[in-house]
């Protein structure tokens, strides 16, 4: 027979096990804790669309990068890098649920021997699985009803920006790092800014790599796209070196009818690069291209 308090133990255990949500991560679907009281983030993407559910974690990597994030880090604790988790900060802390994703996702495997932890990758498609995640954590937390409403603000200024952003013609999506450049197509990394809004590709098929198909300033003179959006990773990351602007400003590239149109938009880089995929850094670069390309 067992005892009124072992099994009261037994009836707890099983209560506690229940209290979970299944939620789709880049690792297939899997059980979240529901409502988790201690959460540690590694990932700037989630800590983007968490803020926008009015979720605050206790554990956070640095930097932040993010200037309207740093409010929600303010009083965290620091529990390592976006490459580097901190274990002893984290076993001190003893989250109830960690959440990684994108440059932190080969740690999964290590820290969830420490608690239950998603992986919440977005990469391949941005605009689509950012939306998932946000659905997720709003499973997670009991915010549904905010995640819905989020979720149909964005449809409605996606649906905006495209219908402004129609018949503008060609657009070539570039990156700098100091004075290298790199290009991105359809279905790469920022290739949400072609499939979402229908912006035709001035220079179609574009390698899929992470980092981009390195190119010349004579290639962006021979695209000659419409529209030129740029991505500066160096003031992205905070350091310092040559910007966009400077690396940009050549006869080469005043050659391009987005030059000589005033069509170059130099999008806010940390929000797309750092956080690509959070519902707040979408719905900036929205904001954005719709200031620089709509009609007056």
């Amino acid at each position: 027979m067992i005892k009124p308090i072992a099994l009261m133990t037994l009836l707890l255990a099983s209560s506690a096990l229940a209290e979970t949500v299944p939620v789709k991560t880049a690792r297939g679907v899997v059980d979240a804790p529901l409502v988790p009281e201690t959460i540690a983030v590694f990932d700037l993407a989630a800590l983007d669309s968490l803020w926008a559910l009015g979720v605050k974690p206790q554990g956070l990597v640095r930097p932040v990068y993010l200037p309207y994030l740093e409010e929600a880090a303010v009083g965290t604790d620091v529990v390592g890098s976006l490459f580097e988790p901190d274990y002893e900060a984290l076993f001190a802390m003893n989250p109830d649920l960690i959440i990684a994703g994108g440059r932190s996702s080969d740690q999964v495997p290590e820290l969830a021997r420490i608690a239950p932890t998603v992986d919440m990758t977005i990469w391949e498609d941005t605009v689509g699985e950012g939306l998932a995640r946000l659905d997720a954590y709003g499973d997670i937390f009991g915010k549904q009803d905010q995640a819905a409403a989020l979720t149909a603000d964005f449809h409605a200024k996606l649906a905006e920006t495209k219908k402004a952003l129609a018949n503008k013609g060609t657009a070539l999506i570039v990156m700098t790092n100091g004075p290298k450049i790199s290009a991105y197509g359809s279905g790469g990394r920022f290739g949400w800014l072609h499939e979402a809004l229908g912006l035709p590709e001035a220079a179609e098929g574009m390698q899929k790599a992470n980092h981009g198909e390195a190119i010349s300033f004579e290639f962006i003179r021979d695209s000659n796209p419409d529209i030129l959006l740029v991505i500066d990773r160096m003031a992205a990351i905070g350091q310092d070196g040559e910007g966009a602007r400077t690396t940009l400003d050549n006869a080469l590239v005043h050659e391009t009818t987005a030059w000589r149109t005033g069509q170059v938009v130099f999008l806010s880089a940390a929000p797309i690069y750092i956080a690509g995929g959070g519902i707040h850094s979408m719905n900036l670069t929205l904001d954005e291209l719709n200031a620089a390309l709509s009609e007056p």
